[in-house]
């Protein structure tokens, strides 16, 4: 079994499906009492926020750098907008990075699907470091149009989901907004944070929804049994 290292905290509640989703793959492929043997260095999100996630390189790179000298393998962000800086946190560790884009960008592959909507934070929506990942690998990206819809997901992931608030009325607003998108073409839907799936699920459409943590830790384990 190979040790991979979790930087973690962004936030804390998603953090802990990383946990379970990737302790529950590992047992169900081995049985027993096996489980993952992995490291979770767990961030302070408040230090994220007041820094921005455009100054919070040197958070990342301290929380890998740490990771990697206690002995893990690989390192995997727990967060969807934690990969703006992937790439270069990879280049500097000389570790591999478990990427959430590539490996969502191959589960939707392997559907033929060609259209899909993005929703996550305002990073992942407007930057080219995501939506660039997906159309590398043949994607067709949407994101809502208007920039009052992404600033309230960017409310509602910061003030809510990342508080562990799950709200009727967020709900609400979220099917609506996923099916203003499907409207205008998307065969699926990418949940583009890892908070996201708290909210919403594939019981809410009928298109298929794409659950970035869930499919992000299929590939983590993958890579901790090969």
């Amino acid at each position: 079994m190979r040790k991979i290292g979790l930087v973690g905290g962004i936030s804390w509640v998603s953090t802990i499906d990383y946990y379970r989703f990737i302790n529950e793959g590992v047992n169900e492929r081995l049985g027993g009492l096996n489980f993952a043997e992995c490291l979770i260095y767990s961030l302070n999100f408040g230090d994220v926020q007041n820094k921005t996630w455009e100054g919070s390189f040197d958070l990342l790179l301290a929380a890998c750098e740490s990771l990697k000298r206690s002995g893990v393998e690989a390192i995997v962000l727990c967060a969807n907008t934690a990969h703006l800086f992937a790439d270069q946190l990879q280049e500097k560790i000389a570790l591999p990075i478990i990427h959430i884009g590539t490996e969502t960008a191959k589960a939707i592959n392997a559907t033929g699907i060609k259209m899909v909507a993005l929703l996550g934070t305002v990073f992942t929506m407007e930057k080219e470091f995501y939506i660039k990942k997906l159309e590398d690998n043949g994607l067709n990206v949407l994101v809502p149009s208007k920039k009052e819809t992404r600033d309230y997901i960017q409310f509602t992931l910061k003030e809510e989901l990342g508080r562990g608030l799950i709200l009727a009325e967020t709900r609400a607003q979220y099917i609506k907004m996923i099916n203003d998108l499907i409207a205008d073409g998307a065969e699926g839907i990418i949940l583009g944070c890892t908070e996201i799936p708290m909210l919403i699920s594939q019981a809410d459409f009928d298109v298929p929804v794409f659950d970035t943590t869930k499919i992000h830790c299929k590939a983590i384990v993958d890579f901790i049994l090969s």
